[in-house]
């Protein structure tokens, strides 16, 4: 019954949902492309039928950029474990599926595509047609539908590098004759933390296992840190604040801060990274309406009169974080449950996080206890911490190394999540990989 009056209310929320792609393909047109892959109808072209008849196809799921570049060393493993096989990469969002074109480029093996919404048309379409072996997903993406009609299908799904917040196992919690039986039907679950893997067993996962986060197993790109020291030489000595990965309503309070911080520091340079690349242009506005001298990355490096930097571009995390001197983690300075820090600290890049990272809690208090990161109470803290570390290059340097440190005792998701993928018949294990570990 529950299911039914789920699949009810999807059907009363299609024409809103159709109505918010159309107002994000305005903003962001790319949102007006592949609609028909949303509701499970794809070309017949998309069977790949040049693929040998044995070649098993693989599913992975990654919502958006996130979790499309935390699955890239699994996509890797697995690629290497099993080189006949095909993966089929889903996304959601048009920039999720746009970082799986940048990382893999035109690999044969690999197909990007959306997935549909979690209709039972939709998503029976989406089954029959592709008829992959096993389906992965990754990090918190239960969808009723979905799991059911793998479950009938006798599907294998796995949920990997998952992690739940306490705020958002209560809100499932609220739904549990929809969550109950969709994590029950997982063939396993890769969690990573411990918290994450009680929350989920309390909400019905069975098979569940701390295998840490596969974030710490995708080491920057050697090209984009060369670029970052590109534009550190160009910049030279001025002393450089990354806000990186900003939500809205973020913004003001940084360029607040920064008008303060010039008072006496005139020099600093704020290179600014909204999270959401539709906000590029209202950004822009915002910070030429504080008085700012601002470029835009697409436009060039920034001049010396320039006070703002905007980061308008995509997949360049790495080099941003090699050209700062320290980073503010966006997400956290409102209750927005905070960003991924774990990019920062293997750039080594010494980051500063507000006081909501309830997304991101464990590496988040991690990262501070083993002095790579400090935690801010609010805007004036934030003030005060740059004040100080841009007088303290010493102090840099040692959250810098610590940093390094941080990301690299946290390594070894990969190879736990394959050993699991493993015993399910999927790959080979990896060598001296142990699933039980503790992230």
């Amino acid at each position: 019954m529950a299911r039914i009056c789920y699949v009810v209310c999807l059907c009363l929320a299609t024409p809103w949902v159709c109505l918010r792609l159309l107002w994000r393909g305005m903003r962001q047109p790319a949102y007006l492309r592949h609609w028909g892959e949303r509701w499970g109808f794809y070309s017949r072209s998309s069977c790949d039928p040049a693929s040998p008849p044995a070649a098993p196809r693989i599913w992975l799921h990654a919502v958006s950029v996130g979790e499309t570049r935390a699955a890239e060393p699994l996509v890797r493993a697995l690629l290497a474990a099993l080189p006949e096989c095909r993966l089929l990469l889903t996304a959601m969002t048009p920039t999720g599926r746009e970082t799986a074109r940048l990382l893999y480029g035109d690999d044969p093996r690999i197909q990007r595509l959306y997935l549909p919404y979690d209709v039972p048309g939709a998503v029976a379409r989406f089954l029959d047609h592709f008829r992959p072996a096993a389906g992965i997903l990754m990090e918190t993406e239960i969808w009723p539908n979905l799991m059911f009609a793998a479950r009938r299908r006798h599907l294998p799904m796995f949920l990997v590098n998952a992690r739940l917040s306490r705020r958002s196992a209560r809100g499932y919690a609220r739904f549990g004759a929809l969550t109950r039986p969709a994590l029950a039907s997982l063939a396993a679950v890769a969690a990573q933390t411990r918290s994450d893997a009680r929350r989920l067993m309390a909400l019905g996962a069975q098979r569940v296992t701390v295998c840490g986060n596969l974030k710490f197993d995708v080491a920057p790109d050697a090209a984009l840190l060369d670029l970052g020291d590109a534009w550190r030489a160009h910049v030279g000595a001025r002393f450089v604040w990354l806000a990186a990965s900003t939500r809205a309503g973020e913004e003001d309070l940084l360029l607040d801060i920064l008008r303060r911080l010039h008072l006496h520091h005139p020099e600093i340079l704020l290179v600014l990274v909204p999270r959401h690349p539709e906000r590029f242009l209202a950004v822009a506005g915002a910070i030429r309406a504080q008085g700012f001298s601002c470029q835009r990355r697409s436009q060039g490096l920034p001049e010396p009169e320039n006070a703002v930097w905007l980061g308008d571009s995509m997949g360049e995390m790495p080099a941003y974080y090699r050209l700062a001197d320290v980073a503010f983690i966006g997400g956290s300075l409102l209750p927005l449950g905070g960003q991924n820090l774990i990019e920062a600290a293997a750039c080594g890049c010494p980051a500063l996080v507000g006081p909501h990272t309830f997304n991101f809690a464990e590496a988040s208090q991690s990262a501070i206890s083993q002095g790579a990161a400090r935690r801010i109470a609010d805007a004036d803290a934030l003030l005060e911490a740059l004040r100080e570390l841009a007088a303290a290059p010493a102090a840099r340097e040692a959250m810098r190394h610590a940093g390094l440190a941080f990301a690299a005792r946290h390594r070894g998701a990969t190879k736990r999540i394959m050993r699991i993928l493993a015993h399910a018949g999927i790959g080979h294990p990896a060598p001296n990989a142990t699933p039980d570990a503790d992230a």
